[in-house]
């Protein structure tokens, strides 16, 4: 697969991803949130691990990042 997204969206996902499973081990973020927040994480350090994300292509953010040259 071709990389789609760059090295400071891989990091910020890898961050935020951790961040929330962190919160949902520690029993912050519980319920049917913390579920759903749990598989977001996980969608989003696979996506910062393997560098490729689907809906990268339609997310108005990556072309806001490379606007301002952050990617």
């Amino acid at each position: 697969m071709k990389s789609n997204i760059g090295t400071w969206t891989r990091f910020i996902r890898a961050i935020i991803g951790g961040v929330i499973i962190g919160l949902y081990l520690i029993g912050v973020i519980t319920g049917v949130v913390g579920y759903v927040l749990l598989g977001v994480a996980t969608l989003m350090l696979i996506t910062s691990a393997i560098a490729f994300c689907p809906a990268a292509s339609i997310c108005p953010i990556s072309r806001t990042l490379k606007l301002f040259g952050i990617e």
